[in-house]
């Protein structure tokens, strides 16, 4: 069973499709990171899941249940855009608001476990307009997580934090999904950030699904390359093209990609006269991965 699958959706605005018939899986117990550039249909979405909007065509359905059903809609938390707290009242009263609107029987356990899960426990009673970005955004994390959802769902929740914000959103979504059990589904442009937990990535451009993969998939499509410095770099490069296929300048490096042995690369520069100052093997991030991606699509 899936968390979320979604067939052929579509909803437009003023005859301008917002998703065109979009296709989407998420499996049970993933970190589903949605990517797309602005204006590329990844709120619209997020908004017919949680039953925001009402789509024109298509079906949705959560846990192999509809959406609209209702013991599957009390499964699935949110937060997109921001937490809709009250500047004056504290974290706690916030909470047990959103604790009274959703009927929860034991109120104060449930703020206390969830403040717990998003290290806000010792911040109950800090009134909400003096908590910081980060803070509000756990805060608003927090409020989706009451009543225990099965699936959470987050629009842009590390985007404006620093690092320090950004390094604990990103330990409290691996708990809430190791820990816990919850399915999250995640959109960031922070691509660096998101390639650090997500286990799955949707890819979406002009309302539509382009691509779907696992981090173990992506991984193993990645490009190793070897990256390194010469005094002569326009020269060297020249050298290495000689004998590899793709041979690429980034900024202060050269990079030579689909090769596995080092030592041959420094065995060719230093045949040729060339000290290489520095070296390194890597792989392709999640950035590069989307910008090439991107660039194909376009037919660049």
């Amino acid at each position: 069973m899936n968390a979320i699958e979604i067939k052929n959706l579509s909803k437009s605005f003023r005859a301008m499709y917002a998703v065109d018939h979009l296709n989407m899986t998420v499996p049970v117990g993933a970190i589903y990171g949605f990517i797309g550039e602005n204006g590329s249909g990844k709120s619209t979405t997020m908004k017919l899941i949680c039953g925001h909007l009402v789509p024109d065509s298509g079906n949705i359905r959560l846990f192999g249940k509809d959406y609209t059903d209702p013991g599957v809609r009390v499964r699935v938390g949110a937060l997109i855009e921001n937490a809709g707290c009250f500047p004056g009242s504290s974290v706690y009263q916030n909470l047990m608001m959103q604790c009274i609107n959703l009927g929860l029987s034991d109120p104060d356990t449930e703020i206390h476990r969830v403040l717990k899960i998003v290290r806000m426990e010792d911040n109950a009673n800090l009134k909400f307009k003096r908590c910081s970005l980060g803070m509000k955004q756990r805060i608003g994390i927090a409020m989706a997580l009451l009543g225990d959802p099965a699936l959470l769902i987050l629009d842009e929740p590390i985007n404006g934090l620093d690092t320090d914000g950004m390094r604990i959103m990103r330990e409290i979504l691996l708990d809430i999904t190791q820990k816990y059990g919850c399915t999250v589904l995640i959109s960031s442009h922070i691509l660096g950030e998101l390639e650090k937990i997500a286990t799955h990535y949707g890819i979406i451009r002009q309302g539509k699904m382009i691509m779907e993969i696992s981090a173990e998939e992506m991984d193993a499509r990645a490009q190793v390359f070897v990256s390194l410095k010469t005094r002569d770099m326009a020269n060297a490069q020249a050298v290495l093209a000689k004998k590899y296929a793709d041979v690429r300048r980034d900024g202060e490096y050269i990079r030579v990609y689909d090769v596995n042995d080092t030592a041959e690369v420094v065995d060719t520069l230093m045949k040729n006269g060339h000290i290489v100052s520095e070296l390194r093997k890597n792989k392709i991030g999640l950035a590069e991965y989307y910008v090439e991606l991107m660039s194909q699509k376009e037919g660049v």
